[in-house]
Formats: C-alpha cells, sequence, structure tokens
C-alpha cells in the first residue's frame, strides 16, 4: 500500500556473532606488515662509509694494526667488525688486489673507496693506509738503527715473526670457507691451492707464474663452468 511506513528487519540476536567467538590476535605472534600489504619484507641495509672522513681513519687504524701482516687485519676489520663486505666479496676482491702490480692491500684500499665515494674516495682511502703509518715506519727505522743490536730486539721481532704467520695461516682457513659454495666444488678448489701452495713453497716458482699458470687455470675452468647449460 502506498504510503505504508517500510518495516525494519532486525537480526535475531543468536545470528549476531559475539565478541567472544570474534578471532583475537595473538600476543605471541605479531602480524607482518608485508604479509597483510603484498610488498615483500623490507631489506636490511649494508653498513657502509658515512663521510671520507670516516673512510680515512678507518683505513688509518686498519694500517696501523698491521704488524707482521695486515691480511689477518684486512679482513677481521672490513668483514667481521665493519661488515663493509662479505667473507665471499673479500675473497674476490682480494683476489683481483692480488694479481694487480702494487700492495695487494693498497690496491683492495683503492677498489673499496672508488666503490662508495669515487675517485675522492679512492685517493682518500690510500691517503688513510700510507700517511700516518709511514711516519711511524720511519720512527721505528731510527729506533731499529739504535737498538738492533740488542739481543733482546732480535728476539722480540723473531718471535713476531711467529705470530704473523700464525695469523695468516688463521686468515687463510677463514677464507676458505666459501669455497663450499664456489662454482668449481670444494674439491676443485682445493686442488688448485693444493697446486699454488706446492708451486710457491716447494718448487719455488715465481708467483708470476703462479699466478699466470695456476690462476689462468682456474679462471679459464670457473667461466666454463658458469657458461654450461644447468639441466
Amino acid at each position: 500500500m502506498a504510503g505504508a511506513p517500510s518495516r525494519i528487519v532486525r537480526p535475531h540476536p543468536a545470528a549476531m556473532p559475539s565478541s567472544s567467538s570474534l578471532p583475537t590476535p595473538s600476543p605471541f605472534k605479531p602480524q607482518d606488515a608485508s604479509a597483510s600489504t603484498g610488498l615483500p619484507p623490507a631489506v636490511e641495509p649494508r653498513p657502509a662509509p658515512r663521510s671520507l672522513s670516516e673512510l680515512f681513519w678507518s683505513f688509518t687504524w686498519l694500517a696501523l694494526q698491521g704488524f707482521g701482516g695486515v691480511l689477518a687485519v684486512v679482513q677481521r676489520e672490513l668483514v667481521e667488525k665493519r661488515r663493509w663486505m662479505t667473507n665471499e666479496e673479500f675473497v674476490e676482491d682480494w683476489a683481483v688486489a692480488q694479481i694487480l702490480p702494487g700492495p695487494n692491500v693498497v690496491n683492495l684500499s683503492i677498489m673499496i673507496g672508488d666503490r662508495h665515494f669515487g675517485w675522492r674516495g679512492a685517493l682518500v682511502a690510500i691517503a688513510g693506509m700510507l700517511t700516518l703509518p709511514l711516519l711511524v715506519v720511519l720512527a721505528l727505522a731510527v729506533a731499529y738503527t739504535s737498538f738492533s743490536s740488542l739481543p733482546a730486539v732480535a728476539g722480540a721481532l723473531r718471535g713476531m715473526g711467529a705470530v704473523a704467520a700464525g695469523l695468516v695461516a688463521g686468515v687463510g682457513c677463514k677464507l676458505a670457507a666459501p669455497l663450499v659454495r664456489h662454482p668449481l666444488g670444494p674439491w676443485m678448489c682445493g686442488a688448485i691451492a693444493l697446486a699454488a701452495f706446492a708451486g710457491m713453497a716447494l718448487l719455488r716458482v715465481p708467483l708470476a707464474w703462479i699466478l699466470l699458470v695456476v690462476g689462468g687455470a682456474a679462471c679459464v675452468l670457473t667461466w666454463r663452468r658458469l657458461e654450461a647449460p644447468r639441466p
């Protein structure tokens, strides 16, 4: 009938869900915002030098610790402490620095400085590696000429040589860990490392020939393995 008031239908109380039947989020399982929005989880940014001054003093402190061999200090400072690179990246960059002319750690500092700040970072990194350590070396050289004849000084230097050998051996074990995931596999990598060790320590082959022959063979084998089609 026209003009008749519309009838309001109210739901039965039994059909309405009670507050006790509604699911409540567990306090022990926080909700993931990426799961609700469909976005990928946020990736934590890689630590990196924030300024040129931090880069300079980092490499200065690194070089001042390098008594008896800087390889152990470089790996600990850049990979374990500052986390500017992973262990795998350190192995790759150190291999490149090894085959370039000049001191290995200086080549590595140039690469890292250029990676973060361009040519300015390369200059600052190499300045941090050489400025204060050069002054320390000159002061120690003057002191050594005055006290080198003392037996205690000679014994101390021999003891530091043993410590340096232990540090290099320890870093070698750390650098061998990423080879498990190498494309050639751990056994082939071990054979290549053994060939390089035998050529250098036993046969006294010059380093240039070891890098050319053993290093070249390793590069070719790795390239062929990466280029091989996967089933």
